[in-house]
């Protein structure tokens, strides 16, 4: 019994650093007006938002679990220069945009609903502090962060089950053409596929130091069911958070802003003073999530100068520069933004996690240069058609499947994957 409620304990434990890892504060922002647009197809928005926010962030932790390594190892089969491109390329976006969407965030919930200063000053004393504990390394935010999360979720699941309770199931028609894909592609602006490759590594460091003399299979049995227990806990949230944007669609503009609408959804479900509470606690966990993203980017660079002190002070400099910048703009202009990006980094990395945890007779380096090679291809026309090209694609695009819904690398990869793995078990 007692070995028992140890695992237990311990597959808790895991799950909940997991779960800590992917529930940036900046994602809240995200279901609810998906919510609120989806309508009568909020769970077929659901659906699609969980497969990119979820599903495939979880699979990224699995991939890690079976790799044991870093984000340089996820692309390692391809090529080793590859692999240092695309990793340079993922830390640049997320101090370019994630990072600095926390302080937007900040400023929208917290700062300018009860002050009257202009953005760029909360962007300036907002990452000041963030190079400040980027620099001492400060454990204080491990524990802020232990708190910080627990007190949102209660809130959270308060919010949900008052809103499921309070209101009718009535729905108005939805906005979206193409609601599934809708659901997917705002699942990028999560950028957890992204987190899952870059600190995933992190928990299973960890593991590995509290748990030595565990096996490879009892690692990752115990990495398995704490990363499906994060997962589902993740679901029932953005669930949640979509299906209460959807039944409170009345209550709200048309035209309202992400953080306006979690913000009026929380007072007209809990109050005022539960309003004011989460908007620190959102702010306080953004906050960390800055920290975190600097202080991993300036490590990875530091790490590969032969752990050069001046370039991870460099480095930590010019995330906090790039955090004023871009965090002066308001939530939606950094996401409308970061969309090109995304929909061209984000298909390499969930083609990069999948083949990561598949059989290796399924993966060989052919595979991986072959799938990885077409992915890139057949992304191209999505990255265009989002900077403002469709026009000019619609040709082109009417002939790849399943490119109208910004998806166009899908069959294509996949396709890859099946021919070339028959062309290797020709060759055997």
């Amino acid at each position: 019994m007692f070995i028992l409620k140890k695992e237990t304990r311990e597959v808790l434990v895991t799950a909940f650093a997991l779960f800590s890892l992917f529930f940036g504060a900046g994602n809240l922002i995200l279901p609810p007006l998906l919510g609120n647009k989806s309508g009568d197809m909020w769970w077929l928005v659901t659906l699609g938002f969980c497969a990119s926010a979820v599903l495939i962030p979880i699979m990224g932790i699995m991939a890690h679990a079976k790799l044991q390594g870093t984000i340089f190892d996820f692309g390692k089969k391809v090529s080793p220069t590859f692999s240092l491109v695309y990793s340079l390329l993922i830390y640049a976006i997320s101090i370019s945009l994630p990072s600095p969407r926390t302080a937007a965030v900040t400023h929208e919930m917290a700062i300018q609903p009860f002050f009257d200063t202009p953005p760029l000053l909360t962007s300036i004393l907002y990452f000041s502090l963030v190079f400040v504990f980027v620099i001492n390394r400060s454990q204080i935010l491990n524990i802020l962060g232990k708190l910080l999360t627990p007190a949102i979720i209660l809130i959270l699941f308060l919010i949900i089950g008052t809103a499921l309770f309070s209101y009718d199931f009535t729905f108005s028609e939805t906005v979206f053409h193409n609601p599934l894909s809708e659901g997917i592609l705002e699942g990028y602006q999560t950028f957890d596929a992204i987190g899952a490759v870059v600190v995933g590594g992190v928990i299973i460091i960890s593991i590995n130091l509290k748990k030595k003399e565990a096996t490879y299979k009892e690692k990752k049995i115990l990495i398995r069911r704490a990363g499906w227990l994060a997962g589902l806990s993740l679901f029932l949230i953005y669930a949640g958070l979509i299906v209460t944007g959807a039944i409170m669609h009345g209550e709200f503009s048309a035209d309202i802003s992400r953080t306006a609408l979690l913000s009026g959804i929380s007072t007209k479900t809990l109050g005022g003073t539960a309003n004011l509470f989460l908007s620190i606690l959102v702010s306080l966990a953004c906050f960390t999530t800055a920290v975190g993203i600097v202080t991993g980017t300036a490590d990875f660079i530091k790490y590969r100068f032969h752990d050069s002190q001046p370039v991870y002070l460099t480095t930590a400099i010019l995330g906090c520069v790039l955090g004023v910048i871009m965090g002066q703009f308001n939530v939606g202009y950094i996401i409308a933004v970061a969309l090109p990006a995304l929909m061209f980094i984000y298909p390499i990395t969930i083609v990069l996690i999948i083949l990561n945890i598949v059989p290796d007779k399924f993966a060989s380096e052919k595979v991986f240069k072959a799938v990885v090679i077409t992915t890139i291809i057949f992304s191209i026309p999505d990255f265009l058609g989002s900077i403002g090209f469709t026009e000019t694609l619609s040709n082109v695009q009417f002939f790849i499947p399943l490119s109208p819904y910004s998806l166009g690398w899908v069959l294509p990869a996949v396709v890859v994957f099946i021919i070339t793995n028959l062309l290797n078990k020709k060759k055997s």
